[in-house]
């Protein structure tokens, strides 16, 4: 038995130039870029810390020394085993993204790295307007918006 064949008028996987499937968004206002590697995670683990029943924030502004694009804003998601299996895990980081791409944009500061944790039985069966008003909430105390 043969593989089949690749169409032959269009290339595999995404367009050229398109936006990745877990961008966090881009807006005209902000850049957002996706965290990556480990040390900004843990530079972010060492600063701010605001905590939520469904997620646990991380947050940290960055030095002007650091190589990253000054006026953008950085966000990563991350699940430990403690929250399930793997499907579990990637479950509560997609709802992370899906947060993230619905607050950020309004609330989120150029020149920060930021970190959404998270938790264990809460971020995947928490209420997804409940986890938008706090992320709100605790961006507005983190900058010091809080009324």
């Amino acid at each position: 038995m043969a593989p089949p064949e690749a169409p032959a008028n269009r290339p595999i996987g995404r367009e050229p130039g398109s936006a990745p499937a877990v961008s966090v968004c881009a807006t005209g206002r902000l850049a957002f870029e996706t965290l990556r590697k480990r040390p900004d995670f843990l530079r972010a683990a060492s600063a701010r810390r605001q905590s939520t029943p469904g997620f646990l924030l991380q947050a940290r502004k960055r030095a002007e020394t650091e190589a990253a694009q000054a006026q953008a804003v950085r966000v990563g998601f991350t699940c430990s085993k403690k929250v399930g299996n793997a499907v579990a895990r990637n479950r509560a980081k997609r709802r992370l993204r899906a947060l993230a791409r619905e607050v950020l944009p309004l609330g989120a500061r150029p020149g920060w790295d930021y970190v959404l944790v998270g938790r264990a039985g809460a971020t995947a069966e928490r209420d997804f307007a409940a986890m938008v008003a706090d992320l709100t909430r605790v961006l507005a105390q983190l900058h010091g918006d809080a009324k």
